[in-house]
């Protein structure tokens, strides 16, 4: 870093070189890269496990709902405050 004395303003400023890859060797980025891919598969199998559950819990909580229609059925729309006179 360059630094001016007399106005203390920076001129010039050089970034310290970093290492290649971070540090890391070739077979730890692809160690890496396998866990990588072993939690993506893992994470895609739970959802697709979940979607395909997901139908008979909508089918379930759908029955429900009819059911609950059909004991409390709609009597129409409330009654306004204006009515009541």
């Amino acid at each position: 870093m360059v630094v001016d004395a007399a106005t203390g303003t920076i001129l010039a400023h050089k970034k310290p070189k970093e290492p290649l890859a971070g540090g890391h060797d070739f077979d730890k980025l692809l160690a890496g890269l396998d866990a990588g891919k072993a939690r993506a598969e893992e994470l895609f199998e739970r959802e697709k496990a979940a979607f395909g559950d997901r139908e008979r819990l909508l089918g379930e909580k759908f029955d429900e709902a009819l059911k609950r229609a059909h004991e409390d059925p709609d009597t129409g729309p409330p009654k306004r405050p204006f009515d009541l006179d």
